[in-house]
């Protein structure tokens, strides 16, 4: 009788096909978001400056003043968050760590008794906590990871964070002034490049997220248009109002 050897393709197959898209969208989703929110805010800010019926010399430096400080105040507030995030945890780490010196069998308990309560036999998870607080540092990063929810060794920076921030915000910005600094002498050049970014933009969205690129570009082009069309409205109304 013959044996059909079937394991092998089996488990190729499923090492190939079992793979899942980086849900927490690693770098992809604070870059996508920083550059579609400075390329929101700038645009909406020079559509209501050029609703004002003002010159083009003033909606270059509103667009460039609007890039800068964006940007900058992006990675300030940024770095601060990150930073204040990431002390917060190294203290609850430091309590951790102290609490691992004190009390060890205690903590070894706690381990234990949470890998029983996840359905594992009460010998068999009392030999795991065992083994695993062999070493201080392994069993600390267990611990945090099961009761704070964080990985010690995968703290974000808070200098990333804000250059990332502040580079992504600006690349965003710049492209509404950028027909303006290649010679465009109207306003309509600047939109038409902005709502493509903005396309472009919530398409790249798509790739962390359950809907088509189709559909998320044409939402984020719809918002950033209509910030736009507010903007130049209100402009348009303050400027007749105080002219």
């Amino acid at each position: 009788m013959a044996v059909i050897d079937i394991e092998a393709p089996l488990h190729e197959a499923h090492r190939d096909n079992h793979t899942h898209r980086d849900v927490n969208g690693g770098w992809l989703r604070p870059a996508v978001f920083g550059a579609m929110d400075g390329l929101v805010s700038n645009l909406a800010l020079m559509t209501g400056v050029a609703g004002g019926a003002v010159g083009q010399n003033t909606i270059v430096l509103t667009g460039l003043a609007g890039l800068a400080a964006g940007a900058f105040s992006m990675a300030a507030g940024e770095y601060t968050s990150v930073a204040s995030q990431r002390e917060l945890v190294e203290a609850e780490l430091d309590v951790e760590r102290r609490e691992l010196r004190k009390h060890p069998q205690d903590e070894e308990a706690e381990l234990a008794a949470l890998y029983e309560g996840r359905g594992v036999e009460p010998e068999l998870a009392r030999e795991v906590a065992r083994q695993l607080s062999k070493d201080p540092e392994q069993a600390l990063e267990i611990h945090a990871r099961e009761e704070l929810g964080i990985d010690p060794g995968d703290l974000p920076s808070p200098l990333v964070a804000a250059v990332s921030s502040f580079g992504s915000f600006a690349l965003g910005a710049l492209l509404p002034v950028l027909p303006y600094l290649l010679g465009a002498t109207v306003l309509w050049p600047a939109l038409l490049l902005a709502l493509v970014g903005l396309f472009a933009c919530g398409a790249v969205v798509a790739r962390v997220t359950a809907r088509t690129w189709w559909y998320s570009g044409l939402r984020q082009l719809v918002l950033g248009g209509a910030a736009a069309g507010v903007t130049y409205a209100l402009g348009s109304f303050f400027g007749t109002a105080v002219g």
